[in-house]
């Protein structure tokens, strides 16, 4: 397995966040966490990240406990997460904002290589690269983030809550270009998404998270088929 949580439990203050929650990802997969705002999805990854504290349970990745790794040395040993808005650096030109994925990169890359490769991927930053992200549509920043965390090249990919905010014809495009990734790229990618339909459709595995708590997991298909599995958790 490349990516395997056990019971994780993650706590602010007396609020319980995360009760007990644990899945696993294989390499390749692309696996979504699903649930209304609240259950508990973004606090998963940032346990994930090291991000927020822990205060129970196992992260193992690629084999290797990383409960007490910090933040950066998660990213180095070859995770990235994609946060909920984009969160790209205004001021900064695309370019640079891309380039801020490789500071502390301990690893070699060939990045005018990687630079090269995500232009083909997202053309508009190529055309854009030397305007302030400021300038860059929703839509486009978060093309922008997705590069940012693509250029590390990394193992894991960690996307959170990325239709929030879009309209559904770049929800459509954002969904397209993460199913690409994974399709013709092999990118492991774990998706935490509010926008359940749209993540199934191009998951092979999800869970469906409820007040911090795992509720069903399997065959994303099994979720769109289902009739009675729909009505339960998707509130159709």
């Amino acid at each position: 397995m490349l990516l395997e949580v056990s019971d994780l439990r993650i706590s602010y203050g007396d609020i319980r966040a995360v009760s007990g929650v644990g899945f696993a990802l294989e390499k390749g997969e692309l696996v979504s966490i699903i649930g209304a705002n609240g259950a508990g999805k973004s606090s998963i990854l940032g346990g994930i990240m090291g991000m927020v504290p822990v205060s129970r349970g196992s992260i193992r990745f690629k084999g290797l406990e990383i409960n007490r790794l910090a933040s950066f040395a998660r990213a180095r040993a070859g995770m990235r997460l994609v946060p909920e808005r984009a969160r790209v650096f205004p001021r900064l030109s695309v370019l640079e904002n891309l380039m801020t994925g490789v500071y502390g990169l301990r690893k070699k890359i060939d990045v005018a290589r990687r630079i090269a490769w995500l232009h083909d991927l997202f053309p508009i930053l190529k055309e854009r690269g030397g305007q302030p992200a400021s300038t860059l549509s929703g839509g486009e920043q978060q093309q922008l983030a997705i590069a940012r965390a693509l250029i590390s090249n990394p193992e894991l990919l960690l996307v959170d809550e990325v239709s929030m905010g879009l309209m559904p014809k770049l929800v459509d495009q954002v969904f397209e270009m993460l199913a690409q990734l994974n399709r013709e790229h092999g990118l492991t990618i774990l998706l935490v998404e509010q926008n359940a339909m749209a993540s199934l459709e191009i998951s092979h595995r999800a869970y469906v998270l409820e007040t911090g708590t795992c509720v069903f997991e399997g065959r994303a298909e099994d979720l769109l088929e289902d009739s009675k599995l729909k009505a339960a958790y998707l509130g159709e």
